[in-house]
This record gives C-alpha cells, structure tokens and sequence, in this order.
C-alpha cells in the first residue's frame, strides 16, 4: 500500500527539500476529477509493494484543492506543472519528473538504488 503523506501547505516543501538531503522524497501529483489522473494513481499504488522504494516518503497533492502548492512545485524545482505528474526530489533536486502514463516507478527506483 502507498504510504501517502498529503501535501496541503506550501511549508511543507522546505521540509521536503530538507528530508531530500537525507533520502529520496516523492511528490504525486493528482486531478481527483480526471479519469487519466485516476488511472496514473492506481498505477503507481499497484506497483508501490513490488518497486522497492520502502522507506521513501510519498506526498500526495489533491491540484484541485491546492493548486498553488502546484504552481510552487514548478518554481522551486524547474519543472512545467501537469497532473498527473510524479516527480523525484534528491538533494533538494528534482531528479525525475514524469507525467500520465509515462510515469514509472521502475524508472524512479533505478535512480535511487
């Protein structure tokens, strides 16, 4: 089962870039009203048992209720904002940044092992 940490304030992303530092931290975000979104996420909770990645913290971010926070992500990491997306922080970095279904948690694994 993911072990989904909900993000919901902007705080919290100095103290993902700060946990990032330590291990790998995985943001998820997720349209709760897109059929494609929906897909991604179930997805990504299927494979979670099998991929390895115990121990990494995983937030989740509802875009439709805090879509700021989204747009924070885009800025502090250099990335576009699109939902689904799932992006790797390590070192205070984003190391990994996919979206619908390219999002691979084989691909995340292989670049934290």
């Amino acid at each position: 089962m993911t072990p989904w940490q909900p993000l919901t304030q902007a705080e919290q992303l100095t103290e993902i870039v700060r946990e990032s530092h330590e291990q790998p931290v995985i943001i998820f975000k997720h349209s709760t009203t897109c059929s494609i979104s929906a897909a991604a996420k179930a997805k990504v909770e299927r494979q979670w048992d099998g991929a390895g990645l115990e121990g990494t913290k995983v937030y989740y971010l509802d875009l439709l209720r805090f879509r700021p926070i989204s747009q924070e992500i885009a800025e502090k990491f250099g990335v576009r904002h699109e939902s689904p997306q799932l992006l790797l922080i390590q070192d205070g970095e984003c190391r990994y940044d996919a979206s619908h279904m390219g999002i691979r948690l084989s691909d995340v694994k292989s670049l934290v092992s």
